[in-house]
């Protein structure tokens, strides 16, 4: 999202979330009547002059307030907290003000085993039953199905179904069947929307590609590590890249 502000007045109707001016606009907006009984002038806000069309957050527009599909965090207002290098500041010194409270790590860790099991178990089926992967304890072997690029196959159907899974699931409502059952919940950063089809795809490739073709278990570690140690949004690497968090919607 862009760091330049819109010009004042209410947003157009098909872009409910830009946001509002660091400026208020002027109490009843540009060329409209003043209220009856108030004169043009008063500091905008004051007692009996409310805001009028031009007033008020662009979040309040029908595509955007409380109750709106796909709202922020799951319904109402998008908070009013800072964004900093995703979005530019937006409300107080505290970055975490007007957010719901971010996913607590063991969720998101039993969330992302549940979804590993959805997606394995019918993989490892499949691999038996079209020989995608033939289990042996001899190394020899073993090195032999990968050079001869079994197993690079076999690794193209595993990235198309996870990346695949995470990308739909994400873009329908921010929500995978094991975050639906944590009530955990992935959001955008700078407004709470629900990650459109691109970072829903760039959050689903930096967490799958080098997990499934080169890294293994050091990528797990290395995701388990910044969503610990990142502060203040317990972003992991792939929730970076997308500009993304998890939040509680319970």
């Amino acid at each position: 999202m862009s760091n330049d502000q819109p010009p004042p007045g209410p947003p157009p109707d098909e872009d409910p979330l830009r946001k509002r001016p660091q400026e208020p606009p002027p109490s009843g907006g540009e060329g409209q009547p003043p209220p009856a009984g108030g004169g043009p002038s008063g500091p905008p806000g004051a007692s009996g002059g409310g805001a009028g069309p031009g007033g008020g957050s662009p979040y309040d527009t029908p595509g955007g307030g409380a109750g709106a599909p796909g709202g922020p965090y799951g319904g109402g207002q998008p908070p009013p907290y800072d964004a900093g290098p995703y979005g530019g500041a937006y409300g107080g010194a505290d970055p975490l003000a007007g957010m719901p409270p971010l996913a607590p790590f063991g969720k998101r860790f039993l969330a992302r085993l549940v979804d590993i099991l959805i997606i394995a178990v019918p993989l490892a089926v499949l691999s038996l039953l079209f020989g995608g992967w033939e289990w042996t304890t001899d190394g020899e072997e073993f090195t032999d199905q990968v050079n001869t690029g079994r197993q690079w196959i076999w690794t193209l159907v595993s990235l198309a179904a996870y990346i695949g899974y995470d990308t739909l699931m994400i873009r329908r409502d921010g929500r995978t069947v094991g975050k639906r059952l944590m009530n955990l919940r992935v959001a955008m950063l700078n407004d709470g929307r629900t990650p459109d089809t691109g970072a829903s795809a760039l959050r689903a490739v930096v967490l799958w590609v080098p997990a499934l073709v080169c890294c293994y278990c050091v990528w797990w570690l290395v995701i388990l590590i910044t969503v610990v140690s990142d502060r203040p949004y317990k972003q992991g690497l792939h929730d970076k890249a997308a500009k993304t968090v998890v939040v509680s919607t319970a």
